[in-house]
């Protein structure tokens, strides 16, 4: 079947979906839904991410601060800090940075 050069598209939404889109809309600042999804239709992106260093990140704060805690309790009892506890924390925080760099350079390609 030829599409005609002019015409309408229908498109059923449920009213589950169409607050979403009224909500988002509503963000962009347009006010007429014709003109919003014409420009969600023809510009619009999706964005599909994978969260896995995002995980990896927050397991890895986790852990920088279990081992801050560790230390710190154990800064309490000797009235000291040692050395090598801060190059230990200093090392988990480098590579913290470097998940995050990862991160942001991967995401720096999304347009």
């Amino acid at each position: 079947m030829k599409e005609p050069s002019q015409g309408r598209i229908f498109v059923r939404v449920t009213p589950e979906e169409r607050m979403k889109i009224m909500q988002k809309m509503e963000l962009a600042g347009v006010r007429k839904i014709s003109a919003y999804m014409r420009k969600m239709a023809i510009d619009g992106h999706v964005i599909m991410l994978d969260l896995t260093d995002i995980k990896e990140v927050e397991r890895l704060l986790g852990e920088y601060t279990d081992t801050l805690k560790k230390f710190e309790k154990k800064a309490e009892e000797t009235g000291c800090i040692y050395l090598q506890d801060i190059k230990q924390l200093q090392t988990e925080l480098d590579e913290i940075w470097e998940t995050l760099k990862e991160i942001l350079f991967r995401l720096s390609f999304i347009k």
